[in-house]
């Protein structure tokens, strides 16, 4: 298998990213134990890049996993992998940006994340991160009050980098106008059906390095399908290139520039998602692509309550659809 290519990352104290991560969001009925095996798998078919979130309730296991890892001799140190975790809405407030960063330490058994990011451009009343939030919980969120916190995090060493994640280019003007240290990355939905030009073109101008959340389609947890895994586009150059769906997309994503997160249970997955490396899209398989009707899934909408009202806030200011 090919070795998996790093990312220096233009902005930040840390080692570089590798180019392709796993994902840990999962519902809070996966036993911790599932959870830990997951992150144990991943690691063993070669992964050394993983994602997870204070919303998640992956922080623990994660860490657990790593531990492990470590005592068996499977990785030599913690500072071979490298762990991205976020900050959850209810936390996006200037004042408890760094115990939030504190607790999720805790909770990994480390000293520092790699990679410290804003989970969304919202900001909800403070209180135990949960989904849906309630409408009339959303407040103004404080760009640069939030912001300043946040490279704290950074010149304390307890967050090597710091990044933000589902930011149109409207959330990064008004965070770059702000900033001392740029973020790093911005972690959005990405993948063929979704491909996300405006802000890749935008990040790339500013050097913020782009990383793709289901980067397989995978957010429709409301049953209805994945737009990607049954892209009878993507299956015909599967087919022609004697690889699966989930490979394609993937290496699309990474031939974009951009950095894919999937999440996978599988081991014989797991180990699939890393073999993207080796070969190549022709010039008319990404035509192909390039041409695939775009469909975003994941919304600011869908984060709340259908009923109740916004008191403080306009709905439009969180939203994150950019096409």
């Amino acid at each position: 298998m090919a070795a998996v290519p790093e990312v220096a990352l233009r902005h930040g104290a840390g080692r570089p990213m590798p180019a392709v991560g796993v994902g840990t969001a999962d519902s809070a009925a996966t036993s911790p134990e599932t959870k830990r095996g997951a992150a144990l798998a991943a690691l063993e078919v070669g992964f050394r890049h993983f994602d997870t979130a204070a919303l998640y309730g992956t922080e623990a296991p994660l860490g657990e996993a790593i531990a492990e890892a470590t005592r068996r001799g499977l990785v030599a140190s913690r500072e071979e992998v490298f762990v991205t975790t976020k900050l959850w809405c209810t936390q996006c407030h200037p004042g408890l940006v760094l115990p939030s960063l504190r607790e999720s330490l805790r909770n990994l058994q480390m000293e520092y994340v790699d990679l410290y990011l804003v989970h969304w451009p919202i900001s909800v009343k403070p209180g135990p991160p949960m989904l849906p939030v309630k409408r009339e919980d959303a407040v103004p969120f404080d760009f640069e009050g939030v912001w300043r916190a946040m490279e704290e995090c950074h010149r304390l060493g307890l967050a090597k980098a710091i990044g933000v994640s589902n930011f149109t280019t409207k959330h990064l003007d008004k965070l770059l106008a702000v900033a001392t240290i740029p973020p790093a990355v911005n972690q959005v939905e990405m993948n063929p059906v979704w491909q996300q030009r405006t802000v890749r073109e935008y990040c790339a101008a500013k050097g913020i390095r782009v990383a793709a959340y289901s980067p397989l389609g995978g957010q429709n947890w409301i049953g209805e399908g994945n737009d990607v895994m049954e892209s009878p586009v993507l299956a015909d150059i599967a087919r022609a290139r004697g690889k699966s769906i989930a490979q394609v997309s993937l290496r699309w994503i990474h031939e974009q520039g951009v950095t894919p997160i999937p999440k996978s249970y599988n081991k014989e997955r797991l180990k699939q998602n890393l073999e993207i490396f080796d070969w190549e899209l022709t010039k008319e398989d990404r035509l192909k692509i390039s041409q695939i009707p775009q469909k975003k899934i994941v919304t600011a909408a869908r984060m709340f309550s259908p009923d109740g009202e916004f008191a403080s806030v306009d709905l439009s200011d969180m939203e994150i659809v950019e096409e």
